[in-house]
């Protein structure tokens, strides 16, 4: 069975020593590195800036996944991309111009996704499943790490499926939010799992495994 591609997220590394950091996770077999932008006003916390992801693009070669939890994404694309981004993630509550913006990211030779609150009903996606190249499904309220796991978000995953049928077959489903070695386990429908809490806690190389090896033991 095909192991998940695992993209640790580094909003719970030691921002003191990022660039380590992420070396550190490249060297314990991370697939992608997840980026969490946060504003403030979308989300209630701050985190990085394109200054910071330009800073860390050198220290590595892995695909770099930017999530943009911010108010207008779309003033933002351009700053996000010339600072090393390789899949930009875009929320359907905050953008003005969903499909434009996503057509925008791919113009310029990117991956995009799209995303929703858990509250926000899955069927707000669904105009846009042909524009992207991911789905983001958030288990978790986004705007800090370390909070429990929501198993009623993985539906959406099945909803997906059912309306993208054979229209984007190569379309990836990530989740993220309290995923750990346990909830890998409930998510048969995903591809990409972002992990913050349960890799940076512990030793990297072990936490990874351990997730990549969980499609294969998957709960009934």
């Amino acid at each position: 069975m095909k192991q998940f591609l695992v993209a640790p997220s580094i909003l719970s590394a030691d921002f003191a020593i990022l660039g380590e950091e992420i070396k550190k996770i490249e060297r314990a077999g991370a697939d992608w590195i997840h980026i969490d932008v946060m504003d403030g006003h979308f989300v209630p916390n701050l985190t990085f800036g394109p200054p910071v992801i330009k800073k860390l693009r050198p220290h590595s070669k892995v695909f770099f996944d930017v999530h943009l939890m911010i108010d207008q994404p779309e003033k933002w694309i351009d700053d996000y991309i010339d600072a090393g981004a390789d899949l930009i993630t875009i929320h359907v509550e905050s953008c003005r111009d969903v499909k434009t913006t996503l057509e925008y990211i791919r113009s310029r030779g990117k991956k995009a996704g799209i995303t929703l609150k858990p509250q926000t009903p899955v069927e707000r996606l669904f105009p846009f499943l042909e524009s992207v190249d991911l789905v983001l499904i958030m288990s978790v309220n986004p705007g800090f790490g370390g909070q429990k796991f929501m198993p009623d978000q993985l539906r959406k995953a099945k909803e997906i499926k059912k309306n993208i049928q054979n229209s984007n077959p190569q379309l990836l489903l990530q989740i993220d939010g309290g995923i750990n070695a346990e909830t890998a386990k409930l998510c048969r429908d995903f591809d990409v799992l972002v992990a913050g809490s349960y890799v940076f806690s512990g030793d990297y190389k072990i936490a990874i495994d351990q997730l990549k090896k969980a499609k294969s033991t998957l709960l009934e």
